[in-house]
């Protein structure tokens, strides 16, 4: 291979040659030039519009931000959790969809609730029996059918793969009576199981146990028997205390609410709003029999757990009940806020920095969806899940909506650059918007924060379109003035390498770019 080095001679040369390119090329190519830039900018922009007002982002920034942002190492992540309320597949997600024609749940979502399934019920056995291998294929088949037809096959292996009767009632069942039937189908199977085994020897036994007497509890809550929802909650979480983090208290508070039992949330609240006992999360626990002489030895808090909606909004809530029924904006405006008056505002203004997209649901400022299983702390999906389950107790409340009305957009002047400096908690991440498209359906529109104005390229292209168009219409109409324009313009760009060519010539002897040629 030879490698030719041009001479600074060489390079005038070329420069010359351009210039007199340049000089020769008539108005109409200028024209021509400026209108097909004009053009082509324009369509990107009309893209550019549709892609914002459909996606809420603009296309080229998205594109950047996933292709481009990886490779220069800038990627901010965003921790999705299990939605402690999540619905039933067949009997609510389902049906759903049956009259409405519409998915509520995205491939994403449903994709991350099969690892879960695959982590908690088959994930830490050294030898998989083969009805758990059956299972572990099911939870990652797409097609429903194809699942409910895998955990019939684990069932004629072993009729007490409790794990089968889990699938059946979350997806086959079509009412809560029925999944019921078959969530008591399955403790009974792993209770038989367990007595088998003598004793509780994996975290899958024990995964599965707390994931079906929990489901158990929420049936009986959408049943009407409240008060035998709150008891088996409770019993759940006094059996196995260390399992904290997922967020059983959130059932709890919700059934409490339902019952109007004030002084037992706020019990349940004074627990878990702050420092939690407990290690962060347990999926391959030891014996009981071992973990509960350690348990006094764990009363050091030493882990913060991340607050939620819902513990900062029904603190919110209980606070705005003990005044809102009195509340009065032009009577406050008056005489000042009382003690127990700022309490429940500075409450408010807590919750609504955990979580800004909350009072528009509450507010029905936006209409609600069914809730994803997988929620984002802080995010859009957790105001939806939040204010799906929990609308009816700030209803309740008489008065408690007005005063959220009233004070709810005072907190963001306390925080004006959220996403640099928050005032309780963290900075806002700003990563929510990207997980939220993810988690939640197509057809909802995701509550940005904070709002963003219109991108960058969006008004870069707009300027480009403009620009072009404008030059393409002034060498229309003045040529001649144009085309001087235009050699002066390139002249003057140029002129810094003619500049350099020069130099070079200078500093170096034409002897040696001769040798560098021939080397």
């Amino acid at each position: 291979m030879i490698y030719v080095l041009r001479s600074p001679l060489k390079l005038q040369d070329t420069l010359t040659s351009a210039s007199v390119f340049l000089n020769t090329l008539t108005p109409k190519f200028y024209v021509a030039l400026t209108g097909t830039s004009s053009l082509i900018s324009g369509l990107i922009l009309i893209f550019e519009w549709w892609y914002f007002r459909k996606y809420g982002t603009s296309f080229i920034e998205q594109v950047s931000v996933s292709h481009l942002r990886p490779l220069l190492g800038g990627v901010e992540k965003c921790k999705v959790w299990r939605n402690p309320l999540n619905l039933f597949r067949g009997a609510e997600y389902s049906r759903y969809t049956w009259v409405t024609g519409k998915e509520p749940l995205t491939y994403y979502d449903m994709n991350l609730s099969a690892q879960d399934h695959q982590t908690f019920f088959t994930g830490d056995t050294q030898q998989l029996k083969p009805e758990d291998t059956v299972m572990q294929k099911a939870w990652r088949e797409r097609n429903p059918q194809a699942r409910i037809r895998a955990a019939y096959q684990a069932i004629e292996m072993n009729h007490e793969c409790a794990a089968a009767y889990v699938l059946l009632a979350e997806e086959e069942a079509t009412t809560i009576t029925e999944a019921e039937r078959l969530f008591k189908q399955a403790l009974r199977s792993g209770k038989r199981e367990q007595r088998v085994q003598d004793q509780i020897t994996t975290g899958k036994d024990i995964n599965l146990l707390v994931y079906i007497k929990r489901r158990l509890a929420m049936c009986a809550r959408k049943l009407g028997r409240i008060k035998e929802a709150v008891k088996m909650m409770r019993d759940l979480m006094k059996e196995f205390p260390l399992l904290g983090m997922l967020n059983i208290h959130e059932n709890l508070l919700e059934a409490l609410l339902e019952l109007q039992a004030y002084a037992d949330v706020q019990a349940v609240l004074a627990k878990y709003d702050g420092k939690l006992y407990g290690i962060a999360y347990i999926f391959i626990l030891v014996d009981p029999a071992v973990i509960k002489p350690l348990i006094p030895a764990l009363k050091t808090p030493y882990i913060s757990l991340p607050k939620s909606a819902t513990i900062c909004y029904t603190s919110a809530l209980l606070k705005a009940r003990a005044v809102s029924e009195k509340f009065s904006p032009e009577a406050a405006s008056r005489r000042g806020l009382s003690t127990a008056e700022m309490n429940a505002v500075e409450a408010i203004h807590r919750a609504v920095e955990f979580n800004p997209h909350v009072p528009k649901y509450l507010l029905e400022m936006k209409s609600l969806i069914l809730p994803p299983e997988h929620i984002l702390k802080r995010g859009d999906s957790e105001a939806v899940a939040y204010a799906f389950f929990h609308l009816q107790h700030w209803k309740r409340a008489e008065g408690a909506l007005n005063l959220l009305h009233c004070t709810w957009e005072g907190t963001f002047r306390i925080i004006p650059y959220p996403l640099e400096k928050g005032h309780l908690f963290y900075p806002y991440p700003g990563c929510t918007e990207t997980a939220d498209r993810e988690l939640l359906p197509s057809f909802h529109e995701v509550s940005v924060y904070p709002k963003k104005e219109l991108p960058f390229f969006i008004l870069f292209t707009a300027g480009l379109c403009s620009f072009t168009a404008m030059l393409a219409m002034l060498t229309h109409q003045f040529p001649e003035l144009m085309g001087v324009f235009a050699k002066a313009f390139f002249s003057t760009l140029f002129a810094p390498l003619g500049f350099f060519a020069d130099k070079m010539q200078s500093f170096m002897p034409s002897s040696f770019w001769h040798q560098l040629t021939r080397i």
